[in-house]
């Protein structure tokens, strides 16, 4: 069993800052493993870890909202087969997301091009009546 520690430990191990600690407390992606009377809380390796997987996460571009749908996953199957599945359906999904806003901004692409060539040629028109 490893040693307990408080927020400024686990803090500076996982290069977060406090507030992040807590604001990922509140919202239930990490909990300490113990509270204290005072109100100090103390940590375990699992919240070093759950943080590390947080950033992880974070880094393939997955929301908080995501993450959470996630995260429980890789601490309760050993091997993270079922997250990975979960995060490897929750980028696929973006993608097809990426692909729809790429063929829509390509269309207006289009469109701009034909309305900027549509107003060059009412200018010019406009210009030869004079």
């Amino acid at each position: 069993m490893s040693s307990l520690m408080q927020i400024g430990e686990l803090s500076s191990r996982a290069g977060v800052s406090h507030r992040t600690i807590h604001y990922y407390e509140r919202i239930g992606l990490l909990k300490p493993a113990e509270r204290e009377g005072a109100g100090y809380r103390y940590y375990d390796d699992n919240a070093f870890q759950r943080l590390e997987k947080i950033a992880a996460l974070k880094k393939l571009g997955l929301s908080l909202d995501e993450i959470a749908a996630v995260i429980d996953l890789y601490f309760e199957d050993a091997s993270g087969i079922k997250g990975k599945e979960k995060v490897l359906a929750i980028l696929e999904a973006q993608l097809a997301k990426a692909d729809a806003q790429l063929a829509e901004l390509s269309t207006f692409r289009r469109d701009l091009i034909s309305n900027i060539e549509r107003m060059k040629s009412l200018i010019d028109g406009a210009r030869e009546t004079r």
